[in-house]
């Protein structure tokens, strides 16, 4: 398969050595690699791939693309900006400096991305213009700070929830996935496992202020798991651990319906 043979992501030795052939140029150097990120697409339904790079504030390169689902709702859709952000959250990134992509972002995704700690000074890049900070693409815009909400995507975090009792570890790895979440609106905390081969591959749920560009844990798990080089036919569990609030389970449920090999187990939070 291909896409196993991607490199999705680049660490900033590897970016910084990389980048001599650009004269240290690291903006220069991701977009010479958008090609490279926009085969990761998938897309049976638009045939429209995009690619995107997130770059942390360690110089870390994320790379991310648009994925979509066939027989799913166009609402289960991840963009390539959601796309490599929450590759670079799933790695550990804490922050995010720029977001190299080569279209412009739709205004699903400049709401998306106005969600992160450093919205206000991002950086967006383009093929034909650089260096775009993202409040001239978002003026005037709708933000936690509007509902008194300090939490930020990508701000660590340890919500105070009881762990269910006798967790394996696919159950566990859940369960830290939810309680390290970003919902500082709904509270409706929710992580999901999927185990391929001898790894767990997890998603959090992201929550935006605006709720439309929230990004559902199982999308984020798919996502990490596609940019590590597999596919969910290789997955033979998946774990979703979530309040009973929420709707978790049924917009789970309708994406691992028509993209899973194996049933969906729940670990529900009290």
């Amino acid at each position: 398969m291909e896409r196993k043979k991607m490199l999705s992501f680049i660490p900033k030795h590897e970016v910084q050595a990389r980048a001599t052939a650009f004269n240290g140029d690291k903006i220069a150097l991701a977009l010479s690699l958008l090609p490279e990120a926009a085969k990761l697409a998938v897309v049976p339904v638009s045939q429209f791939h995009v690619g995107a790079i997130a770059i942390d504030d360690e110089g870390n390169f994320y790379f991310g693309a648009n994925q979509e689902c066939a027989t799913a709702s166009m609402g289960q859709t991840v963009h390539a900006e959601q796309s490599a952000v929450s590759h670079a959250w799933q790695r550990g990134a804490t922050r995010i400096t720029d977001i190299v992509v080569n279209y412009t972002p739709c205004g699903h995704c400049r709401q998306f991305l106005n969600e992160l700690p450093d919205a206000g000074s991002l950086k967006i890049h383009l093929p034909h213009s650089r260096d775009n900070a993202l409040t001239s693409y978002l003026p005037d815009s709708f933000s936690p700070k509007d509902l008194n909400i300090p939490d930020r995507l990508l701000t660590p975090v340890q919500h105070a929830i009881r762990q269910p009792e006798n967790l394996d570890a696919a159950e566990q790895a859940a369960f830290a996935a939810a309680q390290s979440c970003h919902a500082p609106y709904s509270h409706a905390y929710a992580g999901i496992a999927l185990v391929a081969g001898d790894a767990i591959y997890t998603g959090r749920y992201a929550e935006n202020a605006a709720y439309n560009p929230t990004l559902p844990p199982l999308q984020v798990a798919i996502n990490l798991l596609r940019m590590s080089g597999h596919d969910t036919s290789e997955v033979t569990r998946a774990v979703l651990c979530c309040t009973r609030h929420g709707g978790h389970e049924a917009m789970t449920r309708a994406l691992w319906d028509e993209v899973g090999k194996c049933e969906l187990e729940i670990v529900w939070l009290d």
